[in-house]
């Protein structure tokens, strides 16, 4: 009898479709939901190639999470990347982000120790490699050419992600008083991020409220 009034309900109110529907709509999300292992292997990939630290991890993230698997959007990823500025490792924080955002608190660790445990191995090795050996003029020679390399890489992953995120003359002039206050004035990047917050909020209330 229950039974039968929760079905007469339900088609005389027109809900039974819509309740299908988002029953649907969960159940293809749960299909498609990126695993576990898939994150752990990706990340444990970065940490193997991810050659030359911060900025240059970032830009492998990036493109491996973006633009190859389509897992997080780039607004999504230049959010991430701005927590991940306050506390901590920024490339190990952004990492972290991503796989919460795909799995939650079980992603968001197994990112981040998928990450860490390639660079723990090979900076453990690399670490015995050259207090072994730094005395070899061609160890240290080696060592010197990849620093060029990796400032590239930095200028490139800024000139790409600034194409793509700094859109008219306030998000240029933003960009460009950070950059001041970072480089003439040695502000913390947890400053700097605190003041675009108010000022975002507070140009985002003079626009509604004057225009």
């Amino acid at each position: 009898m229950a039974c039968r009034f929760r079905q007469y309900v339900l088609r005389h109110f027109h809900l039974l479709p819509i309740l299908t529907s988002c029953y649907n709509s969960v159940m293809k999300s749960d299909a498609y939901k990126i695993s576990l292992t898939e994150i752990f292997l990706t990340f444990a990939k970065i940490g193997i190639t991810g050659f030359g630290g911060g900025m240059a991890i970032v830009a492998m993230v990036e493109r491996v999470c973006v633009h190859e698997k389509n897992w997080i959007t780039s607004e999504e990823f230049m959010h991430g990347l701005a927590f991940g500025q306050i506390l901590g490792p920024f490339s190990l924080n952004v990492c972290t982000f991503t796989g919460h955002h795909l799995r939650g608190i079980r992603g968001g660790i197994l990112a981040a120790a998928g990450f860490l445990l390639p660079s723990f191995l090979l900076v453990s090795l690399l670490s015995w490699v050259y207090f072994t050996y730094n005395k070899l003029p061609q160890l240290q020679a080696a060592l010197k050419g990849t620093n060029p390399v990796i400032i590239g890489l930095i200028v490139v992953v800024a000139i790409d992600m600034g194409r793509k995120q700094i859109r008219g003359s306030n998000g240029a002039l933003m960009a460009a008083v950070a950059f001041c206050a970072a480089v003439f004035f040695k502000l913390n990047a947890a400053w700097i991020l605190l003041g675009a917050a108010l000022w975002s909020l507070c140009s985002s209330y003079y626009r509604r409220r004057f225009t």
